[in-house]
């Protein structure tokens, strides 16, 4: 199941990856890159922090190679998009909801503690999108003002160790956080959905 969220994410966040850099103009090479950065970013990360041995598309390239197919067919198809940036923005958020999926799933393997499972959650999920964006130029989506996206990840992460105890199926937990996620998120670009933001004060006098 580990293995399968992890094709998921990498494939999704591929896609997203390519878009962004059919918005910047780049060549086919620019394409893989962007898209593999995007796939095995936040991943990376996590394995790196947890000291798992391998990295995962160290042990199984087939990652990279299902992140260049995403490219190579981004390349040729993205000038058919009526809107490519709607297209990122939901494709990202079905990103988000399996790559937190995912962290979660590889902690909770590892016997981490609870605080350490959601914080793999939330690196897996929205880093590779954060180093997507830094890269090409383009304003973080993590970062958008008030957006649900580093909460939907932490909610959906929570969620996962929340439904334990409510059922002893298996799948429950990883249902439990692409749903919370995805749901969250979802209704932060279709109804704007915000958090409140810091509003600066005038000195008192």
């Amino acid at each position: 199941m580990i293995a399968m969220l992890d094709y998921a994410a990498v494939a999704v966040f591929a896609l997203t990856g390519a878009l962004v850099a059919s918005r910047a103009q780049l060549d086919i090479i620019g394409f893989f890159f962007v898209a593999c950065l995007t796939a095995v970013g936040g991943g990376t990360i996590r394995d790196l922090l947890l000291d798992r041995d391998p990295v995962f598309w160290l042990a199984d390239p087939t990652h990279l190679a299902i992140a260049c197919a995403a490219a190579f067919l981004v390349f040729f198809t993205a000038h058919l998009l009526e809107s490519r940036y709607t297209v990122l923005l939901w494709l990202d958020a079905a990103a988000l909801a399996i790559a937190v999926a995912a962290g979660v799933s590889v902690a909770g393997a590892m016997d981490q503690s609870v605080p350490i499972i959601l914080v793999m959650g939330v690196a897996t999920g929205t880093l590779g999108g954060l180093m997507r964006d830094v890269v090409c130029n383009e304003v973080p989506l993590v970062l958008k003002q008030g957006e649900l996206y580093v909460t939907a990840a932490l909610a959906g992460a929570g969620a996962a160790l929340a439904i334990p105890y409510l059922t002893a199926d298996p799948l429950a937990p990883i249902m439990a956080c692409i749903l919370t996620t995805f749901a969250l998120r979802a209704g932060s670009l279709a109804f704007g959905w915000r958090l409140p933001v810091y509003r600066p004060r005038p000195p008192r006098s």
